[in-house]
């Protein structure tokens, strides 16, 4: 994957999780009642297409070794657990504010984007 592929998937990943904070604060009861309601699908899909296979997208960019293994380990679990709620939440025929605020609270979210933010910086994207 080249690096411009790479920058995309973690701009999608950055630009959604600011998204759903900006959707969290409108107090929603769903998301067909605003034009923001209408594109929160849309960034939970950028969102989830940038995750998934995102551990090896970043391999080609680091140094191979134990550290690295190591660290993609952690990205790897922290993308698989943030995927699983990415995708429920994407199912669910109404997505509040509150839903996407729950989502943005997430342990896993959170750790996923400190991982994004550690490995970006270290590849220099």
């Amino acid at each position: 994957m080249s690096r411009d592929e790479l920058k995309g998937r973690i701009d999608a990943i950055e630009e959604g999780y600011e998204f759903f904070l900006a959707y969290a604060a409108q107090g929603l009861v769903d998301d067909a009642a605003s034009k923001a309601g209408t594109q929160v699908r849309d960034f939970l899909s950028g969102f989830a297409g940038a995750l998934d296979g995102l551990d090896e997208a970043f391999r080609a960019h680091l140094p191979a070794g134990d550290a690295t293994d190591g660290a993609l380990a952690v990205l790897g679990r922290d993308a698989e657990a943030s995927l699983a709620l990415v995708n429920l939440v994407a199912a669910q025929p109404a997505v509040s504010s509150q839903l996407i605020d729950n989502l943005n609270a997430s342990i896993h979210v959170r750790a996923l984007l400190t991982d994004v933010f550690v490995l970006g910086e270290l590849v220099g994207v």
